[in-house]
């Protein structure tokens, strides 16, 4: 392959994961606590044979979350909770904690606050919060203090990290601190809420078919190459 198929080729790959992250946002719009992604491109430049010769190429260098406080959405349900403000739900997984802002959640069998799939929601102290099988008023108030029958039972932890590269996506609504987590107290728990997608579906629309003619066009040029580079053929083996 020449150099300009593989200038292209890095084009097209970068292109295509952009692609699969829009379509990723798309689908995600209705998924609570979902944090959209975008990727970050670089330029690459390598030397060529040639004295004084150089190319460009491009690389996804790297994968970006919005921070962007979603809306928040009434429920009604007692147990969904959303976060006004910065920080993160700690829950405990299989793989340990992780973070997040899907605030779904309901007791188990055994009273613990536990996510859909099962994961446990930790307090301020990393532990996890128990309501009483017997309870009849259950209040959360804004700084997460849980009160079961006019007793303080437990405070749901808010955390964050130093920075948002610290926080590496495991899936749409999980992260992994990559580092010491910190309390985030700039914020306010709010019961029988949850918070929306922080996707703009007419951006990821337009963005998605931008990327699409992008990826159409040098797609076009690489066969425009690839019949250039035929033709060179033919005309040598004249």
């Amino acid at each position: 392959m020449d150099t300009a198929g593989y200038v292209s080729l890095s084009r097209q790959v970068g292109l295509a994961q952009e692609l699969q992250a829009v379509a990723n946002n798309v689908a995600n719009m209705s998924t609570a606590g979902y944090r959209a992604e975008g990727l970050v491109f670089a330029e690459m430049i390598e030397a060529l044979e040639a004295e004084g010769g150089s190319v460009a190429l491009t690389a996804a260098h790297a994968r970006v979350t919005s921070d962007r406080q979603g809306a928040l959405q009434a429920t009604g349900a007692r147990f969904d909770l959303a976060l006004e403000g910065e920080g993160f739900f700690q829950v405990e997984t299989p793989q340990g904690t992780r973070l997040t802002r899907a605030g779904s959640f309901s007791p188990d069998a055994t009273g613990e606050l536990v996510t859909p799939q099962g994961y446990r929601l930790l307090d301020a102290g990393g532990a996890p919060i128990f309501i009483p099988g017997e309870a009849t008023d259950v209040r959360i108030a804004t700084d997460g203090t849980i009160v079961v029958d006019g007793a303080p039972v437990a405070q749901v932890g808010r955390v964050s990290t130093d920075q948002p590269w610290q926080r590496v996506r495991e899936d749409g609504v999980l992260f992994r601190a990559e580092g010491p987590v910190i309390p985030a107290e700039d914020n306010s728990v709010m019961q029988g809420f949850l918070e929306s997608a922080n996707v703009n579906p007419v951006a990821e629309i337009s963005r998605m078919i931008e990327v699409q003619r992008a990826y159409e066009a040098g797609q076009r040029l690489l066969d425009r190459e690839d019949e250039r580079i035929r033709s060179v053929l033919r005309t040598f083996a004249r």
